[in-house]
């Protein structure tokens, strides 16, 4: 299976589209996510009521959460949206970051209360009291969100990666997290059901194991997005394919001051290049000006790149062959 941190390369390039595009195409998924979240919490809170199943209402729990973590996502989506003003220079992106991140904090929380509801089932049926014996209908409900969950994740994380969004991409493993704990919770009550007697704590130790596999997904989230809200620098490679482009521009001696980070769904870098001291100006901005275009073609027309110009100290001496190996930096 994959994992959430393998999105990390797939979110680096910009989506074509323009802002409203995008912002409708990922609206209407999360629409659609959030219009299905409703209709599964409420099935499965009456189903964990109905059927006597603490493992079912844990994981009517997790789809409430799924839930307003859309929620959250559509408001992100809207206003990271907006184009850059006069406070914002580089736009309002980081509000898509943000909400990825928010969901991996609301998917840590649910996890901790599933944890915690389970473990007192346990404890409890351990000091010798009774536990009651789920019934078909929460068993039911496991299959239905199984598959219903699994669908949404494959709708949702297929847009998210077109679209290049973070915050669509965490939703989409939010579903999945949601499909996971309907097969322990399935797990669980089928075989408090079909064993019987003492085994009904199979229910609520489903819950239990549940909560872990949440807590991965959610730490895998959070990390990444909470990182880039730290102004992290981008993944290695595409740092190389960066180092790539200036080290083959015509007219670039060497570079220094290397730094990138990511804006949203876009890319930004900043970077110092040297060239020979007896260009004029036109000529060293024509340099620049290639380096940026070449950059777009990497890492996506929405790009952020400031390249600044220097004097290459002595351009008689000094070779790309040395700049490669002795003026390089990354910060």
């Amino acid at each position: 299976m994959e994992s959430a941190g393998d999105t990390n390369k797939e979110t680096l390039f910009s989506y074509e589209d323009n802002d409203d595009t995008r912002y409708s195409r990922a609206s209407h998924v999360t629409k659609v996510s959030m219009l299905l979240n409703f209709l599964l919490t409420a099935f499965k809170f009456a189903a964990g009521i109905l059927g006597n199943s603490s493992a079912m209402i844990a994981d009517a729990a997790h789809s409430l959460s799924d839930f307003i973590t859309d929620i959250a996502v559509i408001v992100g989506l809207k206003i990271a949206k907006k184009p850059r003003d006069s406070t914002h220079n580089y736009g309002h992106g980081k509000i898509e970051t943000l909400a990825a991140a928010f969901i991996g904090l609301v998917l840590i929380a649910a996890a901790f209360g599933i944890f915690w509801g389970g473990l007192q089932k346990v404890i409890t049926f351990y000091q010798g009291e009774s536990l009651p014996e789920p019934s078909k209908i929460a068993l039911a409900a496991a299959a239905i969100s199984i598959v219903l969950k699994e669908w949404l994740y494959r709708y949702t994380i297929e847009c998210g990666r077109e679209l290049k969004s973070d915050a669509v991409i965490a939703n989409a493993w939010d579903h999945r997290s949601d499909a996971l704990s309907s097969v322990g919770t399935m797990l669980g009550i089928g075989g408090a059901i079909f064993l019987g007697g003492k085994w009904v704590v199979l229910d609520p130790l489903a819950a239990i194991v549940l909560s872990f596999f949440i807590f991965k997904v959610a730490f895998d989230v959070s990390y990444k997005n909470l990182n880039e809200l730290l102004e992290a620098s981008l993944d290695s490679e595409t740092y190389r394919n960066i180092e790539r482009v200036l080290d083959s521009t015509e007219g670039v001696l060497g570079f220094h001051e290397l730094k990138t980070r990511k804006i949203g769904n876009a890319m930004a870098a900043d970077v110092h290049i040297e060239v020979d001291r007896d260009l004029n100006i036109v000529d060293a901005h024509e340099i620049s000006t290639q380096i940026e275009n070449r950059l777009k073609e990497v890492c996506g027309n929405n790009g952020h790149f400031s390249i600044h110009v220097e004097p290459c100290p002595d351009s008689k001496y000094y070779d790309k062959n040395t700049s490669r190996t002795n003026n390089r930096t990354r910060l």
